[in-house]
């Protein structure tokens, strides 16, 4: 996965496209706050009924 950094400089352009991927989401699901990243991890891993590695593995790919 894209370093915290990286991902969030990207933040807005990477969530446009798992949405679009994955149009179940909502802008909550994606929601990136300072310290929450695992929580934000979860909530997609709960709703994408993917692994921890999964999640990071399609967020590298976009």
């Amino acid at each position: 996965m894209k370093n915290l950094t990286e991902l969030k400089g990207n933040w807005n352009e990477t969530k446009g496209k798992l949405k679009q991927r994955f149009a179940m989401l909502t802008d909550n699901d994606l929601l990136l706050v300072e310290g929450k990243q695992d929580e934000m991890l979860g909530r997609l891993q709960e709703k994408l009924g993917k692994t921890k590695e999964e999640i990071h593995k399609v967020i590298s790919e976009l």
